[in-house]
């Protein structure tokens, strides 16, 4: 069998805008089905010729005019230019409240009686079409009421101290609030919208500060930039480190841990710490135990000896300069002591 060669593949498609288009249709089907579309039941769905009297003979809804608040949502510095507001009022009127609000709950409620008579994964033509109307009418009408009523989350939240927490969480949660009130109001009860959705608001600004509060008393560390972008656990622990080393400096240069001369000595030799230092003076590399032996006459091993001596010394001083030498246990100290 002769062997294919890649000019002989087969070459591989790349999808169309039709065939995305589809994809995307389908994928966006089958999420509609996997949901349970909720809605507000009215006497108005359920008479004859509903859809008619709700879409065709009611009057139209203004569109909501929201040009001034994207620039309050912006960083501070970044809007250049300040939109100019509209003199139309974007509240809307008891009349125009029921009919978009009757108009939302009935597309919903079309959408799930197409949910209950489509029993296929995959519907007919004719059913898809139906279903995404609909569903993208709920959509539309969501958004519109929602963008008639955000003054509404800016008002509350004039009420409530923002202490520390951030302007933009919590308009988010008053949006999130507003949209969850725009699903559960019934119209049909005679109440604005407004009333409804403001106790709902401050509601979750309450939840939210609550949170907020929790929180800061678990962690009580708050967020700071600059401290993410420092080098604090080392720097800190090289701030610890000379602070050690000037203590033991003072120690050898004042005898505060009556040191011997040739301890003295030694330990001036092995870590270059002697008279010069109080001077300024800068010495040389530290010497090796055999170089330090041969300066002043003693053998590799007797001077690592006298070294740790001195060593002992220097930390019982530090341990009795922050540690009250009455604290300490008499047997440590005569058994210490024994040992010099």
């Amino acid at each position: 069998m002769p062997r294919s060669t890649p000019s002989t593949l087969p070459a591989r498609r790349r999808p169309t805008v039709k065939g995305r288009a589809a994809a995307t249709e389908n994928a966006l089907i089958r999420e509609i089905l996997s949901i349970q579309v909720e809605y507000v039941d009215s006497e108005e769905f359920h008479r004859p010729g509903a859809e008619r009297r709700l879409f065709d003979e009611a009057p139209s809804v203004r569109p909501p005019d929201v040009t001034w608040y994207r620039p309050l949502m912006d960083p501070v510095g970044t809007a250049t230019i300040k939109p100019v507001r509209s003199k139309e009022s974007i509240v809307l009127t008891a009349a125009e409240e029921r009919t978009i609000f009757l108009q939302y709950n009935y597309a919903r409620f079309r959408v799930r009686r197409m949910q209950e008579q489509i029993k296929s994964p995959h519907p007919g033509v004719r059913q898809r079409q139906e279903l995404l109307r609909w569903y993208g009418q709920a959509q539309r009408l969501r958004h519109q009421i929602a963008e008639s009523n955000l003054a509404l989350v800016l008002a509350m939240s004039k009420r409530i101290r923002l202490g520390d927490m951030e302007f933009g969480d919590l308009i988010s949660e008053g949006n999130m609030a507003l949209l969850r009130s725009i699903d559960k109001f019934d119209v049909g009860r005679g109440f604005k919208f407004s009333t409804y959705s403001c106790r709902a608001i401050l509601k979750a600004f309450s939840r939210h500060g609550g949170k907020h509060l929790r929180y800061q008393q678990r962690f009580g560390i708050t967020y700071d930039p600059e401290f993410e972008r420092s080098n604090y656990p080392e720097d800190r622990r090289a701030e610890e480190l000379r602070d050690s080393a000037d203590e033991v400096k003072h120690l050898v240069l004042g005898n505060h841990a009556d040191l011997t001369e040739v301890e003295r000595e030694v330990i001036h030799h092995r870590f270059r710490i002697g008279p010069g230092e109080a001077a300024g003076l800068r010495y040389e590399r530290p010497r090796t135990l055999a170089q330090v032996g041969k300066l002043i006459g003693l053998t590799k091993e007797r001077v690592r000896q006298i070294q740790n001596k001195a060593l002992r010394k220097l930390r019982f001083a530090v341990e009795e300069r922050s540690l009250p030498r009455h604290d300490m246990e008499p047997e440590i100290t005569r058994g210490y002591m024994s040992t010099n």
